[in-house]
């Protein structure tokens, strides 16, 4: 298929001049050149749907919520519990009462490991894997050094795939009380077997946590089908603010789990001697919590529902196969990992050109990439780099913009060379 048959069909899949017209932000210029934009992977734009949404709570009936008497309390009360039901329903959980709110993945991630790490005796383990972000990495070291539990480190192949095979050699010997793993890789795009992964967990004696900050964005996540025990996303990946995101958890597991923070709302009563909590999902809830932003991720899950995964998975899929495509016949260009399945995020190194050079070469051009260590420095160590260069996609992403990519690119390799 020719590049400019290709870009038809991507075309084709999912009308995405229209969803570009309601991302206000995708029509400036950046240095005088059209916005590119290929960082979606550390935060997505956001549609017109979300803004006015959040805008208009504020404007016309902003209220504290689950305390006030008054009208505009109740309304905004009813608006952010009706998101509780979204999520739930999104993520296909068995109870609205699963679902916990959160700043990010990285809250949600250290809730558990306070929470559920506490339940967890010296001698027990748990196992991460090399591809992990560091928000699902610290958080176990701090839960080793504070209790005495064994971290345990699944390796990946030279592809960039977990290695399973290994990874049942890290369960074999029923210490391990959880797997903690990245559902997609913000640095390889790598998606793990997850059902495969939960199967081997559970089978060890052992309950799976999956950091789905990435891949809950290109695809439908069904935790039951996927046999999650935790599950965590962000909204601002998610085309949403900010400031809010998700865990679910089985509910037996979070009626068993302390607070993760102790205040208001998360009580059932409070005396100088004693308090006692509020039943879940509450109790995981302490203080006045993101009310705009919780509504805001709302109106970005109606707005994802409004378009499909089907036609999000198929044009972001179509996306990576031509990115990979054309970035490969960029003279001096490696781009890192080959994973089974990939998302939509490629990262790359340039020969002679350092990759913070490449970002800020493109940034004159207008084209937007991350270039670092991606908060993944194990990750690049196992792969022998400091740095790479990242690509990612979202659901606005044309084909002719990573044209732009990859001809600019070769601009900058001849501007070195």
């Amino acid at each position: 298929m020719t590049s400019v048959s290709m870009q038809d069909k991507i075309r084709q899949d999912l009308d995405v001049a229209a969803i570009r017209k309601q991302f206000p932000i995708l029509s400036q210029k950046v240095h005088d050149r059209p916005l590119v934009f290929l960082d979606s992977a550390a935060s997505a734009q956001k549609p017109d749907a979300v803004i006015d949404a959040m805008a208009e709570t504020m404007r016309t009936q902003y209220a504290n919520i689950h305390r006030g008497l008054y009208w505009m309390s109740e309304r905004t009360t009813e608006a952010y519990e009706a998101v509780r039901d979204q999520v739930a329903q999104f993520l296909n959980a068995p109870s609205r009462d699963e679902i916990i709110f959160t700043r990010n993945s990285t809250e949600a991630i250290n809730l558990v490991a306070h929470s559920f790490g506490s339940l967890l005796k010296p001698g027990q383990a748990v196992v991460i894997s090399e591809l992990e972000h560091h928000a699902n990495l610290i958080p176990w070291q701090m839960l080793r050094d504070r209790v005495g539990i064994e971290l345990r480190v699944a390796p990946i192949t030279d592809a960039g795939d977990i290695d399973l095979e290994a990874l049942q050699g890290l369960l074999a010997d029923g210490k391990v009380a959880l797997v903690a793993v990245t559902h997609m890789s913000n640095v390889l795009g790598a998606i793990t077997p997850a059902r495969t992964i939960a199967d081997m967990a559970h089978a060890a004696g052992a309950q799976v946590l999956f950091d789905g900050s990435q891949s809950v964005v290109h695809r439908k996540t069904d935790v039951q089908a996927l046999g999650a025990d935790f599950y965590t996303f962000t909204g601002h990946k998610l085309y949403g603010p900010t400031g809010i995101g998700v865990l679910w958890a089985r509910k037996d597991l979070l009626e068993a789990m302390p607070p993760f923070l102790g205040g208001g709302d998360m009580i059932s009563t409070v005396s100088f001697e004693k308090s006692t909590w509020a039943n879940v999902p509450h109790k995981f809830e302490a203080g006045t919590p993101a009310i705009i932003e919780t509504i805001g991720l709302g109106a970005a899950i109606s707005w994802i529902e409004t378009i499909g995964f089907d036609a999000i998975t198929a044009h972001e899929a179509a996306l990576t196969t031509y990115g990979l495509k054309r970035l490969a016949d960029v003279p001096g260009l490696k781009i890192v990992g080959q994973p089974k399945e990939r998302g939509g995020v490629i990262s790359f190194t340039m020969d002679d050109v350092h990759p913070h050079d490449i970002a800020t070469l493109l940034d004159r051009n207008g084209i937007a990439v991350r270039a670092g260590h991606h908060c993944a420095e194990p990750l690049m160590r196992r792969l022998g780099l400091s740095a790479t260069a990242r690509a990612s996609f979202g659901v606005y992403t044309l084909p002719e913009e990573i044209d732009t990519l990859a001809d600019t690119l070769v601009r900058i390799r001849n501007f070195f060379v």
